[in-house]
């Protein structure tokens, strides 16, 4: 077995399950990685797990195993709810979002990249203005994707026990804000190197 894998066996109700963790980037696993692999092993969410080694429960997730005591082999124990088929449902649909928030912000990146490549000169004076407003376009379309989603995750309604769903939904929405505030960011640059654009050809005219 390499150093940077370590199997765990944990009890859960009257089921144990043999956990094994593999370091990230040549780090030890970490409590953080046992808990997520355990989200994947019983469906118990990490907010709502408990994870009890020698009598203690653990809960700094940015520790590594290690530093717990925790060895190749350790048997430990784990209490907590699952959540509900109606929460789970729920957190499916996030998810998806989440996974809209993503291709969206992808197309954003490759806005900024080519409106940062425009204003180092990568293309002709002459064809430049009409690349801009084909990137303002571009970032429209985006800013009124980001603002679609905003009020589909607004428009959920989720009952106070969905601690989890609720967690993710706050997390989401606050993403998606940032998203829009960087569409506004680009728009204001668009804006300003067109401005800048026609100053120089009207200085040229003159």
């Amino acid at each position: 077995m390499a150093e940077n894998t370590m199997a765990v066996t944990v009890a859960y109700g009257s089921t144990k399950h043999n956990i094994t963790l593999t370091a990230q980037d040549g780090h030890e696993p970490l409590l953080k990685d046992l808990c997520e692999a355990l989200t994947e092993a019983t469906g118990v969410p990490v907010p709502s797990q408990k994870v009890i080694f020698k009598g203690k429960s653990l809960k700094e997730m940015e520790e590594p195993l290690s530093s717990f005591g925790i060895k190749q082999g350790c048997k430990l124990m784990m209490i907590g709810k699952r959540n509900s088929p109606e929460e789970e449902a729920e957190l499916k649909k996030l998810k998806d979002i989440e996974k809209s928030v993503e291709q969206t912000a992808k197309k954003l990146e490759k806005v900024d990249g080519e409106l940062t490549g425009l204003k180092n000169g990568f293309l002709a004076k002459e064809l430049q203005a009409e690349a801009l407003n084909k990137l303002d376009h571009r970032v429209k379309v985006a800013s009124e994707q980001f603002m679609k989603i905003l009020e589909e995750i607004d428009g959920m309604s989720l009952p106070e026990s969905f601690s989890d769903c609720r967690m993710k939904k706050k997390g989401l929405a606050k993403t998606v804000q940032g998203f829009l505030a960087q569409c506004d960011k680009i728009e204001a640059g668009i804006s300003d190197h067109l401005a800048k654009i026609q100053t120089k050809n009207l200085a040229l005219a003159e």
